[in-house]
């Protein structure tokens, strides 16, 4: 009987600290993936500002056909953008960072290979920023700006992009999900934001047609509601003004 009772606590034990685990790992997971906390060093999201402006950003690429598909539409609406680029495809496709640069577009840092940077080495976070910033400075971009990869951090990542004397951006609105059209895209995008809202679209790949259909549309919509379209350096510097 006692032996019994000692195997049912066992695996009364067992079951525990099994939960406990699987709730560690699952409130990690939602503390990587929050937009605007972090356990260490320091993230933003958006910018407190009462001035009428918002920061539009894309990720990924850079790609010809993404590139050749936003620049003309935010010269014809006189907006500029940052463009978080990927160390690997800035490495093959240098001239578009150049051509980014030259319509006075900012270039931001993000990661070399993309992928989910949380449980890896300093090591690993180190080489992917510097591998990156070393691409992009020899396109002629001065990059301070890091957005992780699919927006994940949670120790590591913040303290290495501290340390490489970055600052760590993220959104506060992005490419709506399952949106129908383009124009539903822009409509839903819209509602989210508000003056010193960061932006955040996709628009470098193939499957991005829906988000570079919506782009001029959002971009109308903006201009509508008064509200200027920088990059992220420019809607920092508004902060609490």
């Amino acid at each position: 009987m006692a032996q019994r009772t000692r195997i049912r606590r066992g695996w009364w034990w067992a079951a525990a600290a099994l939960l406990t685990l699987a709730a560690l790992l699952f409130a990690a997971w939602q503390i990587a993936d929050a937009r605007c906390f972090t356990l260490t060093g320091s993230v933003t999201c958006r910018v407190e500002t009462k001035a009428p402006m918002v920061a539009l950003s894309f990720d990924d690429g850079p790609t010809r056909s993404g590139v050749a598909a936003v620049m003309p539409i935010l010269r014809r609406h006189g907006a500029h953008a940052t463009f978080f680029l990927i160390g690997n495809e800035a490495a093959a496709r240098p001239a578009l960072v150049r051509a980014l640069l030259a319509e006075g577009h900012e270039i931001g840092n993000h990661s070399y290979s993309h992928v989910r940077m949380i449980g890896r080495s300093a090591a690993y976070y180190d080489e992917e920023i510097s591998r990156t910033d070393t691409v992009l400075r020899r396109a002629g971009a001065r990059p301070r700006l890091f957005r992780p990869p699919y927006g994940k951090k949670l120790i590591g990542l913040p303290r290495a992009v501290e340390r490489h004397g970055y600052r760590m951006i993220t959104w506060d609105v992005e490419d709506p999900a399952q949106a129908t059209d383009a124009r539903n895209y822009a409509d839903r995008l819209l509602r989210e934001v508000r003056p010193g809202s960061i932006i955040l679209m996709h628009v470098m790949y193939a499957p991005n047609d829906m988000a570079r259909e919506a782009l001029p549309l959002v971009l109308a919509g903006l201009r509508a509601r008064g509200l200027q379209v920088v990059t992220v350096s420019a809607l920092l510097e508004q902060a609490r003004n």
